[in-house]
C-alpha cells in the first residue's frame, strides 16, 4: 500500500489535557476528509498540565480506536516541525471562539514563517462544544455525576479525571 501523498494527510496538534467532546468532533470531522490524520499530543510549556503526556497519550488513543484513519503520536517542540517529521503539509486547528481565532491567527502568521510549506486548516468545533474547556472540567468534576460529565468528555476520560481531581 502507498503512503497518502502529504496534501492527504494532516495532522491535528494540542495538549489535549484531557481530550474533550470537542476535540472529538473536529477528529472525527477531519478523519473524513483527509486519508490520514495524525493527533500530535504536545508539551505546551506556558501551560502546567493536569495529566502527564503519555496519560494525554492514551486517553486520546482510547477516544479515536475505533477511526482506522487516526494516528496518535506525542511530540516536543514546534508544531511546524512535526508535521513535517510526519510527511504531512497541513496543520489542523480546532476553534471554539473568536478568542481561538485571534490567537491562532497569530500562530498561523508565526508557522508560516517558520515553514511556509505547511498550510493550516482551520475546523470550527460543533456549536454544542464551543464552551469546554480544561478550567471548566476541572470545575465541575468534583460536582458532576458521570452521566453529566459524558456530556463534555469521551468516556475513557471521565475515570481517569475522577482519579486526578479526587
Amino acid at each position: 500500500m502507498t503512503a497518502p501523498s502529504p496534501s492527504r494527510t494532516a495532522v491535528y496538534t494540542g495538549s489535549f489535557d484531557p481530550v474533550t467532546l470537542g476535540h472529538l468532533d473536529v477528529i472525527e470531522r477531519a478523519s473524513r476528509i483527509f486519508e490520514r490524520l495524525v493527533v500530535g499530543v504536545g508539551i505546551n510549556p506556558d501551560k502546567h498540565s493536569m495529566f502527564t503526556l503519555e496519560e494525554r497519550v492514551d486517553l486520546v488513543r482510547a477516544a479515536v480506536h475505533r477511526l482506522p484513519n487516526v494516528v496518535v503520536d506525542c511530540f516536543a517542540g514546534l508544531s511546524v516541525a512535526f508535521v513535517r517529521k510526519q510527511g504531512a503539509s497541513v496543520l489542523l486547528r480546532g476553534v471554539r471562539s473568536l478568542t481561538d481565532i485571534e490567537a491562532e491567527f497569530t500562530m498561523t502568521l508565526a508557522n508560516r514563517k517558520l515553514d511556509p510549506t505547511v498550510e493550516t486548516v482551520f475546523l470550527m468545533a460543533d456549536a454544542q462544544y464551543s464552551h469546554i474547556s480544561s478550567s471548566l472540567l476541572k470545575q465541575i468534576t468534583p460536582l458532576a455525576d458521570d452521566a453529566a460529565l459524558l456530556r463534555f468528555v469521551p468516556p475513557p476520560v471521565v475515570q481517569a479525571l475522577r482519579r486526578k481531581l479526587a
